[in-house]
């Protein structure tokens, strides 16, 4: 796949009216929030699920491993998908995917089988991989250049609501009062089979419900009329004497989505767990998932302000106050107890808020025909959210959940460094070189 650069987008649509541009904004930003619901409806699977097969935190984090990993298998081959038939019927077929996915819960559940929720997570993950190709590079073409940051942040703010919405629903539907683990193993083989298949067919009416929306809302996408950004578009044949990897900003960027995702994915996946622990919260799995939800709300609530906030401060200098900041609340919360850590590790969702869109933009700033490319490599980066979660995870295993949480400090230290240097793009980087020399 290959677009040009948000620096040389047009800020006309189509039809030369800016509202022909904010009607796609905002069927677009539809799909952001369809995939934030469902990709944080994990971290309520992650204690359901581990509780139901008795697994210990390395294994019931390859639900992470196995969804994000998708996006590493999948973000290459939906750019070609996105090349031969374009940004919308990619996004149905996105869609359609996802939903599939979502309708394969009820074969795992009935089972129930481990292997096979992962299996299904696979295909709801290569379908959202789809969707992210395509929609995040379109946002930031869609519109004036000055504004892609800013516009990118409002866009993921909905997904941020559905990360907030989603542990209230995987709350109310899927996690049922838990049985203390002591009790599951003391069970007979068919009562714990009959345990397993009560529990395991929560996940049925939920899923089933999101199969049909998705299914429906691929229908909606695809009778909507998008407009078509012609400088956006991949042109065959045409030879480009330049290389992704001659853009340092673009390879420490994807270290950086690499590292954030990781970051994010890995505390959001401990929330549950961490605040059942009685030096902590003490509460019920399904009180706690409720708890969940200011984490990723207070994401949203970030991204909502960032959005406003990059129309006037520099993308690299806000992304690292909020890295400082995220960091700092991880690494109290490592050093308390009680409601203090508690609350400590929910307000780093605030200033986790601004930082995908931030890396996201900056790192493909200047690459004009290149951008494609390397928004492909950005979001195959995304598969830091499979392999960060299964370290921190064997981590809890043996030095406990409580202090496993220094391997996200350690994430948002590299962010860090991308917001203050690595984003830098080449035009500033040989300007500043040679301002030096002289």
């Amino acid at each position: 796949m290959a677009i040009v650069s948000p620096n040389t987008a047009s800020s006309t649509s189509t039809s030369g009216t800016g509202q022909s541009y904010g009607a796609a904004l905002a069927t677009v930003t539809t799909l952001f929030f369809m995939w934030g619901f469902l990709t944080c409806l994990n971290d309520i699977l992650v204690p359901h699920l581990k509780s139901i097969f008795d697994l210990n935190y390395t294994r019931v984090m390859l639900i992470q491993f196995a969804f994000f990993g998708a996006y590493f298998i999948f973000s290459i081959p939906s750019a070609k998908i996105i090349d031969s038939i374009g940004y919308q019927r990619s996004m149905v077929v996105g869609l359609l995917t996802m939903g599939v996915g979502a309708f394969l819960f009820v074969p795992a559940a009935s089972v129930p089988s481990y292997p096979l929720f992962l299996g299904a997570l696979i295909v709801l993950a290569a379908g959202i991989t789809c969707l992210q190709v395509a929609a995040n590079p379109y946002v930031t073409v869609l519109g004036r250049p000055e504004t892609a940051s800013s516009r990118l942040n409002l866009t993921q703010a909905f997904n941020s609501l559905g990360t907030f919405l989603a542990p209230f629903f995987g709350g109310l539907f899927i996690l049922t009062a838990a049985r203390k683990i002591e009790e599951i193993r003391a069970l007979s083989p068919a009562d714990l089979q009959a345990y397993r298949l009560h529990e395991a067919a929560t996940v049925k009416m939920p899923y089933v419900g999101l199969g049909i929306t998705l299914v429906l809302l691929a229908i909606a996408i695809g009778s909507f009329k998008l407009p078509k950004i012609e400088h956006a578009e991949h042109h065959r044949g045409e030879r480009v004497n330049d290389s992704i990897w001659k853009h340092p900003n673009l390879v420490f960027g994807a270290i950086a989505i690499f590292v954030y995702v990781g970051a994010e994915v890995s505390i959001g996946s401990f929330l549950v767990n961490y605040f059942s622990q009685p030096e902590i919260g003490g509460l019920t799995e399904k009180v706690a998932a409720s708890f969940v939800a200011f984490y990723w709300g207070g994401a949203m609530v970030g991204r909502f302000i960032g959005s406003a906030l990059l129309q006037k401060v520099k993308t690299g200098t806000l992304l690292g106050i909020c890295t400082i900041c995220a960091a700092a609340l991880v690494m109290i919360s490592m050093l308390t107890s009680g409601h203090f850590a508690m609350y400590s590790i929910i307000l780093v969702g605030f200033f986790n808020s601004i930082m995908f869109p931030s890396i996201f933009t900056l790192g493909v700033a200047e690459l004009g025909p290149l951008t494609g490319d390397g928004s492909g490599i950005l979001i195959m980066a995304i598969v830091g959210g499979a392999i960060i979660p299964v370290a921190q995870g064997w981590f809890a295993d043996r030095i406990g959940i409580h202090h496993a949480f220094f391997l996200p400090v350690i994430c948002y230290l590299y962010i860090l460094f991308f917001a203050l240097s690595g984003s830098m793009p080449n035009s500033k980087r040989y300007a500043k070189t040679s301002e030096t020399q002289g």
